[in-house]
């Protein structure tokens, strides 16, 4: 069985993005004040806001992702059917 280059190039990728997660901290400056003010009281939800942004964030770039795969895929197929 042959795997293609590209196949490859993109699992490596995807293999090293999940593996290289790093700690985020992303936010404005009056919410990290609040969520640094209640760290220090003992709460947690700062940890909680920390996560939701994240999670907000990374959704439009999940989205185009899978759209633009889908579009590659489908020209592909335009392509080869236009070959043969």
């Amino acid at each position: 069985m042959k795997i293609k280059s590209s196949t490859l190039r993109l699992v490596t990728t995807l293999t090293f993005i999940l593996f290289a997660v790093i700690v985020i901290d992303a936010q404005c400056p009056m919410c990290r004040m609040s969520a640094e003010s209640n760290l220090k009281a003992g709460g947690t939800e700062g940890k909680a806001l920390n996560s939701g942004i994240l999670y907000l964030l990374s959704l439009p770039y999940l989205a185009i992702s899978v759209i633009g795969y889908i579009w590659f895929k489908n020209r592909k197929k335009l392509e080869n059917n236009q070959e043969g």
